[in-house]
């Protein structure tokens, strides 16, 4: 069997990856998407082609020998785009890392280089491969030498082999006829003019019917039509020109060797560095390296014996009376462990650093004890995931005001990321690269580990305890130069406390009457089905989009199918479009919806509910970017809201004997921020008159008298005004309506010409957020708009979205965030049985007991109003029930 050879065209590749997979950047704003893309291409066709060697190819800048030969064809492709150019270095250093030969010479273009290696290492017997994305090096394909052309789309590629036989089968003509097909057509992006008026059919018939440019132009008297018969007679010379062009090279002077081209261990130390560096975590799992770090200064010990911890916590309270007077007092800590605590990790100094198992003498209480003294004593005490650890510490109000969250303020300082791990911690603000625990302890949990793998384990922790410490100060130079120290002081670290409270507190849920609820829905479902079943006229599996699609479209031929890949497209605003004259859609949405209610929610909260008869869902801080909280496991914020049976599932969660449930959420809290932010005068007195906010925008946009004002008017007014907030295009618009983009165009307008001081405001917005990379809310918290900078025009617009919509939504978060901080405080302050148990993005839900409803009435009141000082007033709307269902 022959040895195998993979030659990639570096630029194309990476070109091809760029357009195909969205942006991505790392810690240091690199945009890693076409590096990202590349590999994965890479991998792929490495795994398909079990090959023996692999060589890269890349351009070199400059005029090619090729292009030197015409004056006013000489090079001049445009310039790649910014995003796409600084990957290109970081693209060969990764290669480098990875021991993969990158060849480029000066004059040459990376197919010219392509052309002459596959030709070199056919006649030594090797079988080829040619990656490219540029159909140009079909001219290369013969028996021995195939040219794979990967697509890539929404992150996944598909790969085209050709052979000679199947550029033949394509494109009717033989690799070296396909010369010929380009030269006739041409080819801008190539800078191959081609001849004027010939297009690709006419062009390949001609050499097809011809074989050559040549022997057409002999025969150029035959040629039809004749405008193709004029257009080479009078072109000819253009014509030959542009053959010279499309010619890849195969005997050019090429810097290649076979031996260095052999493959070797891809998954090097080094590669695993960078890997790491660009946070490609996701193939990391290829790497079996021994993991390499930059290790941290000093040592790590594992203390057991009780008198060694006392002098451990001794030694580290005299660090910090010393360092108090340097004021630099500080220590890192982390508790371990899952349900029950293992140990306690310590770190104030390089080599102070240490991990104490809670083990023997040294008991839980013990630790959270010495560990509150020493909270005490610093000036500042930062951890990881403070919320998580707090039923671990003792502390005081002073105390609190030291604690030093790492994870929320770096979330603060990029809110784009998808995680803050102490690893990626370590990289970006210490510039350590030190093991991840997943490097170290795989998926084990931390019980499992400690037995299975302690060294590993102490490793891991002490490195928690060692980034919290060393991390917290440049964390916190960082809120002071971005101006978000006050907001992680006064509204992120408070908030923490809020939120322990709220998972600690739970709600109760009627588990019968929720098991009552999915058969009732279980029910109805069958139904449907039967229904669905009986006017199709067959069975089928309705969650199967490509049966249903085939049902649909093909056997009841019903209008408006789209024709994807895998078949009709059956998303829900296509079938929205269908059902008002359908009824079979009208019951397939239904279906759809009774479905996702009864697994989603009638089914999966039972699996949430605890020994206590209360679902404890965990409130996330550092998920969304705008600033927004999350609820998961289970999500309670995404309870069904729009339709009545699925509004009806709020029924099951009720208050604790003795109590009611009191809900209390803003009204129309994100078109006040923007009144407020915008300084609008006319959308400023609206809501300072308390008038219908969407009547009043009817009224003037539709030029209509504010009491004739027809509900139809007032709903489109009411789109138009929620949509602006979330920078709606006139597409979105008319998608909402129903109505042509034109009419959602004039809306728009019209509401811009009703309130100028919006739209001049939303245009600041976009212009601070080209010239800054960010955004800013009332408060000062930042939103980074990288997708401005993209050179692709649906991220761009996508960004100018993002400027818009952020500083409103956020502001409108940070409010709600201060009225739950100061509404909870408020209740243990007044020593209030009752309590905050739930907050669903505008709304607060308190559990109250029936002793104290108007006291809870009043501070949800007092406290929500005053949350922030607007130009126009906050409102709430109140309400008391039995259940969830009542209250809102």
């Amino acid at each position: 069997m022959s040895e195998k050879i993979v030659l990639i065209d570096g630029h194309s590749i990476l070109n091809r990856a760029f357009f195909g997979v969205p942006d991505l950047t790392n810690s240091d704003g690199l945009h890693t998407n076409a590096i990202y893309g590349f590999l994965n291409i890479m991998f792929k066709i490495l795994e398909e082609e079990q090959a023996d060697y692999l060589t890269v190819a890349f351009d070199v800048h400059a005029p090619t020998f090729r292009h030197e030969m015409f004056g006013e064809y000489k090079g001049t492709r445009k310039p790649m785009a910014d995003e796409l150019h600084q990957q290109v270095p970081v693209m060969k250093e990764v290669l480098g890392a990875m021991g993969i030969q990158v060849i480029e010479q000066a004059g040459y273009e990376a197919d010219d280089l392509l052309g002459t290696v596959s030709k070199h290492c056919e006649e030594l017997g090797l079988d080829v491969s040619v990656v490219s994305g540029d159909r140009d090096l079909l001219q290369l394909a013969t028996d021995k030498v195939k040219i794979r052309i990967p697509k890539t789309k929404r992150g996944t590629t598909e790969v085209e082999d050709y052979y000679a036989e199947d550029v033949c089968k394509r494109y009717q003509v033989t690799p070296t006829q396909f010369i010929d097909v380009k030269a006739l057509m041409g080819d801008a992006s190539d800078n191959i003019p081609g001849v004027p008026g010939i297009g690709e059919k006419t062009a390949t018939k001609i050499i097809v019917d011809y074989g050559s440019i040549e022997n057409a132009y002999e025969h150029v008297e035959e040629i039809k039509p004749n405008r193709a018969k004029e257009a080479l007679r009078d072109h000819y010379d253009m014509a030959q020109m542009s053959k010279t062009l499309a010619t890849i090279c195969v005997d050019c002077d090429v810097p290649f060797s076979l031996d260095k081209a052999k493959l070797g261990e891809l998954y090097t130390p080094e590669a695993y560095n960078l890997f790491k560096q660009l946070e490609f975590k996701n193939m990391l799992s290829r790497f079996h390296v021994e993991v390499p770090a930059q290790k941290v200064e000093g040592h790590f010990r594992k203390v057991t014996l009780l008198q060694d911890v006392e002098e451990v916590f001794q030694n580290i309270q005299k660090i910090l009376e010393a360092d108090s007077e340097k004021k630099d007092s500080r220590i890192g800590f982390v508790w371990i462990g899952e349900e029950e605590p293992l140990g306690l990790a310590l770190a104030c100094g390089d080599k102070e650093i240490c991990y104490i198992p809670a083990e023997g003498f040294v008991t839980e209480e013990y630790l959270k004890e010495q560990l509150g003294n020493l909270i005490a004593k610093a000036d500042a005490a930062a951890t990881l995931d403070l919320k998580s650890q707090l039923g671990r510490i003792t502390l005081t109000d002073a105390g609190k005001e030291r604690l030093f969250d790492c994870n929320i303020a770096a979330y603060l300082l990029n809110p784009l990321k998808d995680s803050y791990s102490y690893d990626d911690l370590a990289k970006e603000y210490l510039g350590l690269m030190i093991p991840s625990r997943m490097d170290l302890l795989g998926k084990s949990g931390w019980t499992a580990a400690q037995e299975e793998k302690p060294q590993e384990f102490l490793t891991c922790v002490c490195y928690m305890a060692y980034t919290a410490w060393r991390a917290a100060k440049e964390l916190m130079e960082g809120l002071k130069d971005t101006d978000m120290l006050r907001l992680f002081q006064t509204v992120e670290m408070p908030l923490v406390y809020t939120l322990y409270d709220m998972e600690q507190a739970g709600i109760l849920v009627q588990s019968e009457e929720l098991k009552i609820y999915g058969e009732e829905l279980g029910v109805r479902i069958a139904q449907l089905e039967q229904s669905i079943y009986q006017m199709a006229g067959e069975e089928f599996n309705i969650n199967s989009p490509k049966q249903l699609g085939v049902v649909l479209f093909e056997h009841l031929k019903l209008p408006g199918g789209k024709k994807t890949k895998t078949g009709f497209s059956t998303a829900a605003d296509v079938l929205e479009k269908l059902a008002p004259e359908n009824e079979i859609v009208s019951l397939i949405l239904e279906y759809r919806q009774l479905t996702k209610l009864k697994s989603t929610y009638a089914d999966g909260l039972a699996a949430y509910i605890a020994a206590d008869g209360r679902i404890h869902s965990t409130f996330n801080q550092t998920i969304t970017a705008t600033g927004r909280i999350s609820s998961t496991e289970p999500n309670l914020q995404n309870i069904p809201i729009r339709m009545e049976l699925g509004r009806l599932i709020r029924k099951v969660f009720i208050p604790a004997p003795g109590c009611v449930f009191i809900d209390a959420d803003y009204s129309q809290i994100e078109l006040r921020v923007l009144a407020h932010m915008s300084e609008d005068e006319n959308l400023i007195h609206a809501y300072r008159e308390a008038a219908d906010i969407h009547r009043m925008t009817a009224s003037q946009v539709f030029h209509t008298p504010f009491d004739e004002v027809s509900p139809q008017q007032r709903s489109n007014a009411k789109a138009v005004n929620f949509g602006i907030v979330y920078g709606i295009s006139s597409f979105g618009l008319s998608q909402g309506l129903s109505i042509t983009r034109k009419e959602a165009a004039d809306y728009i307008g019209k509401y811009f010409e009703t309130y100028p001081g919006v739209k001049k405001f939303l245009d600041n917005l976009v212009v601070h957020a080209k010239e800054e990379g960010y955004v800013t809310t009332m408060f000062g918290r930042r939103r980074p708009v990288p997708e401005l900078k993209s050179s692709n025009f649906m991220q761009r617009s996508f960004g100018e979205r993002v400027a818009m919509n952020s500083p409103i939504q956020g502001t409108a978060a940070d409010i709600i965030k201060i009225a739950m901080i100061h509404v909870n405080e408020r209740l243990k302050k007044e020593k209030l049985k009752s309590r905050l148990i739930l907050q669903v993005h505008d709304e607060l839900l308190i559990e109250a007991d029936r002793s104290e409803v108007e006291e809870v009435q009043k501070i949800l009141s007092e406290e929500m109003h005053r949350a922030a000082d607007l130009s126009v007033p906050l409102e709430i709307d109140m309400h008391e029930g039995e259940n969830w269902y009542e209250a809102k």
